[in-house]
């Protein structure tokens, strides 16, 4: 009987298969919160191209946008979240990685505000049923901007 050996390389092929299947949009969590956030009579854009981040969603009546981030991907400061632990192996690659996620999250959060809008990080560990209708509240309180006669980067006709 022979056994089969793993490779290195089948090895790597096996985890970028399994890497790939990562998602960047339409996350679970992401669901989550557009779902409640619709349900709960809010409407909003998603991925606005036009803002730093390309934020999740965009309520742009009410100059809010909304992030929802993956605890482990951008590292959840919470010490409660058991989601955003550090990796045990490669930490050459992945500490750099996750640090660097972590301050564009920063500078882009910077960059909303400077702009004149609101930024809301939603974490992937505060997506149960109380979090997102206490969300959807927050959201729903934050005051309608009114539209001003040039808009951001347009000149109204």
């Amino acid at each position: 009987m022979r056994l089969a050996v793993s490779t290195t390389n089948e090895t790597d092929a096996a985890r970028s298969a399994q890497m790939s299947r990562i998602r960047g949009r339409d996350t679970k969590p992401e669901m989550r919160v557009r779902r409640a956030v619709h349900a709960a009579g809010l409407r909003y854009r998603l991925y606005a191209k036009d803002l730093p981040g390309k934020p999740d969603l965009v309520f742009r009546s009410r100059r809010v946008t909304v992030f929802v981030h993956g605890c482990f991907w951008h590292q959840h400061p919470d010490p409660s979240c058991k989601l955003a632990r550090m990796p045990k192996s490669k930490l050459d690659f992945w500490r750099p990685k996750l640090e660097g996620n972590r301050l564009r999250d920063v500078k882009v959060r910077e960059e909303l505000e400077a702009r004149g809008w609101s930024v809301v990080e939603v974490w992937e560990c505060q997506t149960g049923k109380q979090d997102l209708e206490a969300l959807a509240t927050r959201l729903r309180q934050m005051p309608i901007v009114r539209a001003s006669k040039k808009r951001e980067g347009k000149a109204s006709k």
